[in-house]
């Protein structure tokens, strides 16, 4: 078989490889190494002992991910400050129909699937996002099909005890709570923001210590009004550029200058605003520069 043909094949599920190995690591430089490194596997692969391409290249890809989320796991416990995912800039309106692939890419999801273990993270994601067999499974994770089974079973119940209901919220309420989101910490409006935030607003910030932020979630309107209007604060915005993307299929405000400043991920649940995800660390800020497509 050709070089083209292997390359044919990656390429027009790259986008389903990406969305896999994203969901497992959180971390979109870390997935975009992945897949390089899968690729020359791949490329050394004797087509005609494949019998389903995506099923192969999912557990390839799979089983570099956990290898990957194995060797960084020291590194996340020594993280100063709270972890989070690196911000995935999403191309426009893509996932919106498909309520799944939504909620898996969420910020809150991907949070709340770093306290499952690695195998159990890759089992919930390629059985509960995917839907790919047991059989494809164990083979991805090295398990048996029953000790899978178990693994499913158990991190189901982790994440629906943990999660809170996952409401998608129309395009049009979304535009105009983050308007006058934006509106309000831009005019000094601080009674207009509190309005937006539900009574237990989180802010929770990531600087790995290389910039001010705090290092805990901060909860409360109050607090957290606090912060946005010292953040957003006009003296301090001159200079630099606004603008509102789709990040992690939520909206988004990136701000920065001559260098990214940071990316705050909005998340509202019942028209209020109940979450703030702020990714200051410059090195999780690097993918933040084309968006990209998501695929189950």
């Amino acid at each position: 078989m050709s070089t083209d043909e292997h390359a044919e094949r990656f390429t027009l599920l790259r986008p389903l490889l990406f969305t896999i190995v994203y969901e497992i690591l959180g971390s979109a430089t870390e997935s975009d190494d992945v897949l390089q490194d899968s690729y020359l596997r791949w490329a050394a692969v004797d087509l005609a002992t494949v019998r389903d391409t995506k099923s192969y290249l999912a557990q390839l890809v799979t089983r570099q991910a956990l290898n990957a989320l194995r060797a960084s796991a020291r590194r996340r416990e020594d993280y100063v400050g709270s972890w989070l995912p690196e911000p995935l800039l999403i191309e426009e309106n893509d996932a919106s129909a498909d309520v799944v692939l939504a909620e898996s890419v969420s910020m809150a999801m991907l949070v709340l699937l770093e306290t499952l273990t690695p195998d159990e993270r890759a089992v919930f994601v390629l059985r509960e996002v995917f839907g790919f067999n047991y059989h494809d499974i164990a083979a991805a994770v090295g398990r048996s099909v029953p000790t899978v089974r178990q693994m499913a079973h158990r991190a189901r119940e982790h994440v629906q005890a943990r999660r809170k209901r996952f409401e998608p919220v129309d395009a049009a309420t979304t535009a105009r709570i983050t308007e006058r989101f934006m509106n309000a910490v831009a005019s000094g409006d601080l009674e207009g923001l509190l309005s937006l935030l539900a009574p237990d607003v989180a802010w929770t910030a990531d600087s790995g210590g290389k910039v001010t932020a705090a290092r805990r979630p901060v909860v409360g309107a109050e607090k957290v009004a606090a912060i946005l209007m010292s953040l957003f604060r006009r003296e301090r915005l001159e200079g630099l550029r606004i603008e509102m993307v789709n990040c992690n299929n939520t909206p988004a405000v990136v701000l920065g200058g001559e260098r990214l400043e940071g990316v705050f991920l909005i998340e509202t649940t019942g028209g209020k605003i109940t979450n703030f995800y702020a990714i200051r660390n410059p090195d999780k800020l690097l993918a933040v520069t084309a968006p990209r497509q998501i695929s189950r």
